[in-house]
């Protein structure tokens, strides 16, 4: 292996930030099902710099061992499973500290993980290990080669969180917010659930693990059948996930996809199925094989964080760059298809003055209660956004308000009249409305610069009739 390949696959390693960890339920239960299906002890390892460490085991072995001699550190030099018979009739390994310390039998597959720019490298093995010669037939050839593809899509489901976690930092400033999402994408790394499944081909005789009938909601026991499966998926979902599995049964080609799926309790979860065709001795296709992956908390924080990117911190209304836009957006349907379209500009009044007088606190309640009236259901029709500070924006699309845009703003203004109780006393607070028509060829700038226009007539009206009064 050349010193470029080796330092990309210990950065492909260090990246997952599995190194000296605490123990994890889901590498000690996929050690586990290694030791029952091949009768021995059996280990998960990771090949660092100069050390062969153990992240989980079956047997009495220590924490980590010189990567000199081991075993593993041969496997991840091989594109499939290694086999020694007898570690002591292998050149080898014949004299060294592992035979010397009585393990004779060694079996392990090579598990990869991506690194930066998506390519793949062995950063370990999952092994089976025991003092005795031995031989490992081809269905344990095969299950090792299974155990290695769950052991992968443990490791891709940490990269995952990693990555995402990642993307919240970079979305989310505000320390608070970071926080929460950070708690959240950690409790669903820890909870990820991942289960396998075997299609045989000849009699579309379906297996589940035990992980995906929880995924499922059904009790451990009778495996479904292949229509039986695809009843968990929603209608639309249920033909794209049988269409990717007759494409991956007729051409060979792997599938991976993610899609909604509904429980046997009727709860909504998004899913992701990965599968391949395995094939027999001969070398014809046998089975499809995957994993099964109920990735619902991710995705749900995923939407979250897209909407927590749209949406002003202080209100709950769109923030400046969600409503440029949902404007920008009506705009181009309005051009397109004739349709009404209006801008209305709001501007507090007597927002400083607020302020000054009873703090900032004060301030932002008269914030959210403008916001919270201009989410009233009279204004279905429109969507309404802080643009900063004390402006408003309402994009408005109904028909019937922009028909009347002179009664529309009046009647707008006249329901931003809020009276705020501030130590048992009324406090008014209001404001400006400026609307604007689309004119179908102007720029989202333009647009706004008009309806700002009419906003300072309007403010300039009121203060008239103020001195007038």
């Amino acid at each position: 292996m050349s010193a470029t390949a080796e330092a990309r696959r210990l950065a492909a390693l260090h990246a997952l930030d599995l190194l000296d960890t605490a123990p994890e339920r889901e590498f000690d239960a996929l050690v586990a099902l290694a030791a029952d299906m091949l009768h021995c002890p059996a280990a998960i390892t990771l090949i660092d710099r100069e050390r062969l460490w153990i992240k989980a085991a079956s047997g009495d072995l220590p924490a980590q061992l010189p990567r000199d001699g081991a075993f593993c550190d041969h496997t991840i030099r091989q594109s499939g499973p290694m086999v020694i018979e007898d570690a002591a009739a292998d050149p080898r390994f014949a004299d060294g500290h592992l035979v010397a310390g009585g393990l004779r039998f060694y079996a392990g597959t090579p598990i990869r993980s991506r690194d930066e720019h998506g390519d793949l490298h062995a950063i370990g093995a999952i092994c089976v290990t025991d003092t005795a010669p031995r031989s490992l037939s081809v269905e344990g050839r095969a299950a090792l080669h299974h155990l290695g593809t769950l052991a992968e899509a443990l490791l891709a489901a940490r990269a995952t969180a990693i990555a995402a976690i990642e993307m919240a930092a970079e979305s989310e400033r505000q320390a608070i917010a970071l926080e929460r999402q950070t708690r959240i994408f950690e409790q669903a790394e820890r909870l990820a659930m991942i289960g396998s499944w075997r299609l045989r081909l000849a009699d579309s005789d379906l297996t589940w693990s035990d992980q995906v009938f929880q995924i499922h909601g059904l009790p451990i026991g009778q495996f479904p059948t292949l229509d039986g499966a695809l009843d968990f998926y929603p209608p639309a979902a249920r033909e794209m996930v049988a269409a990717k599995l007759a494409h991956t049964i007729a051409t060979g080609e792997a599938f991976d996809f993610e899609t909604d799926f509904i429980t046997a309790r009727g709860s909504l979860r998004r899913v992701r199925s990965q599968g391949e065709v395995e094939f027999d001795a001969d070398g014809r296709p046998d089975a499809v094989i995957g994993v099964f992956q109920d990735i619902t908390a991710a995705h749900r924080l995923k939407e979250q964080l897209r909407r927590s990117a749209d949406t002003d911190f202080l209100t709950g209304i769109n923030n400046r760059a969600a409503f440029d836009a949902a404007l920008e957006t009506a705009m181009i349907t309005a051009r397109d298809t004739g349709t009404p379209l209006a801008l209305a500009i709001i501007d507090l009044d007597g927002f400083k003055q607020i302020n000054d007088t009873f703090g900032h606190n004060v301030g932002d309640d008269a914030l959210r209660a403008i916001a919270e009236r201009l989410s009233a259901d009279w204004l279905d029709g429109c969507t309404a956004g802080r643009l900063g500070g004390d402006e408003f924006a309402v994009i408005v699309e109904d028909p019937r308000l922009v028909s009347d845009l002179g009664g529309f703003a009046e009647r707008l203004q006249a329901w931003l009249r809020v009276t705020l109780i501030v130590e048992g006393l009324p406090v008014l607070c209001g404001g400006s409305v400026g609307v604007a028509n689309f004119a179908g060829d102007e720029a989202i700038r333009d647009f706004l610069r008009r309806a700002d226009m009419r906003l300072y007539d309007a403010k300039r009206g009121r203060i008239g009739q103020r001195r007038a009064a």
